[in-house]
């Protein structure tokens, strides 16, 4: 179970990140992928690794978006920068916990 608690706190971040932006349904399915894992399915880890890819890439999408709408305006960013980029880092760490073959994590 401690090895899979990166992958669950990594789904609900991007949840959140979803819910934020007004997309439940994106939402719920981040919080439904993790659960793949209980299936013990040889393709159930691959899965979950390729969601957390993408969910990487939506904090590296945020983090960009961010910064220029910040910079545009002449308002703070590092602070923003750093805690999104620690995040898309933790993401994307989470993605390596996940193996292959025997099961969950």
């Amino acid at each position: 179970m401690l090895r899979i608690t990166p992958v669950l706190f990594s789904a609900l971040l991007i949840a959140a990140h979803f819910l934020r932006t007004g997309a439940t349904g994106l939402a719920l399915l981040c919080l439904v992928v993790p659960a793949l894992l209980a299936l013990r399915q040889t393709w159930a880890p691959t899965v979950v690794r390729v969601f957390l890819v993408l969910a990487t890439l939506e904090w590296l999408r945020t983090l960009a978006t961010n910064v220029s709408e910040r910079q545009a305006t002449g308002e703070p960013w590092l602070r923003m920068a750093v805690i999104l980029g620690a995040v898309a880092a933790f993401t994307a760490m989470s993605a390596w916990v996940v193996r292959g073959r025997r099961g969950s994590a």
